[in-house]
């Protein structure tokens, strides 16, 4: 029973460092942001539940990233681990040129390097981190990517343990069952949790022309780390249609259990009236008994989509 625990925590955990590491891609809250302001939302006829509603009820990251297998475009992938002294152990860096043939999709390396500790001698990676990030990032285009179908390769043992990851990284704010002492710490805009935390609303550009609204959730000062898992989460809305654009959010835990804490930051670009996946930065480690500590970096950037 402790090992099937701690092996949902290691999938379902993609963890990072809270220590200064070399070549760390550093995820903030949607870099690529201006923010012009402070908004009072009550004069745009608003109020902190319409943020919240919306956050809950968004389904547009799991649209965006079915949304893009229907797209030619171009990916580039760099990953870093590393030791338990923050040192680099292994490297791996990929551009891939995605096409559609027939109708169905086709991978093309341009680019493909791997250095030091990447792999196993099975060929397997050896990190779960990396293993997640293939799963979720680089094999969504093989699937419809919904809300509710599994992926494909999700079903058996480990297979709620990855549904609940698509939850915690695409859906954050819901409840996320069936992790032990935390289930409920996910849920952060219910009733248990709501007391923990402040909103600030900010308005600016996003991509330089497109009006956005900033909804930030943060821990108050005065509220135990013991009492949160969820640390901030900030959202990026299209001021003109209300549609989720970018999505930060910031997750650390400890106990004598495990040990995580956890920076990630995804953006979306609109392209052909649909949003598409243009940018995910993650970083930092988790730990759990009887499974080595992992540390890793990555970055990944998708750009020149196209019809064939």
């Amino acid at each position: 029973m402790k090992n099937t625990i701690f092996l949902a925590l290691s999938f379902l955990l993609l963890a990072f460092s809270s220590k200064a590491q070399q070549r760390r891609f550093n995820p903030d809250t949607v870099l690529t942001v201006v923010i012009d302001s402070a908004v009072n939302i009550r004069s745009h006829r608003l109020n902190a539940q319409d943020f919240i509603d919306a956050v809950v009820a968004d389904t547009g990251f799991y649209k965006a990233f079915r949304n893009m297998k229907r797209y030619g475009f171009t990916a580039e992938n760099d990953i870093y681990t590393y030791d338990k002294n923050n040192k680099i152990d292994g490297e791996l860096h990929r551009k891939v040129k995605h096409i559609i043939v027939g109708g169905k999709h086709k991978t093309e390396y341009l680019l493909k390097q791997d250095k030091g500790n990447v792999y196993k001698k099975n060929g397997k990676y050896q990190l779960y981190t990396v293993e997640m990030f293939d799963y979720i990032f680089n094999n969504a285009y093989n699937s419809d990517f919904t809300h509710t179908d599994p992926l494909p390769g999700s079903e058996g043992k480990n297979g709620s343990y990855k549904d609940k990851l698509k939850t915690l990284i695409f859906s954050p704010g819901r409840k996320v069952t069936g992790i032990p002492f935390l289930s409920g710490k996910t849920e952060i805009f219910g009733s248990d949790m709501r007391q923990y935390y402040y909103y600030e609303f900010a308005r600016g550009k996003y991509l330089d022309s497109i009006p956005v609204y900033r909804f930030k959730v943060i821990k108050k000062p005065s509220v135990s780390d013991d009492d949160v898992m969820i640390r901030e989460l900030t959202t990026i809305f299209d001021m003109r249609t209300f549609k989720i654009l970018g999505r930060y959010v910031d997750m650390k835990y400890s106990n004598i259990l495990f040990d995580f804490d956890v920076k990630m930051n995804i953006e979306l670009l609109p392209y052909n009236g649909e949003l598409l996946p243009a940018k995910i930065s993650y970083q930092g480690n988790w730990n759990v008994p009887f499974h080595k500590e992992e540390r890793a970096s990555f970055l990944i950037l998708q750009k020149d989509y196209h019809h064939n």
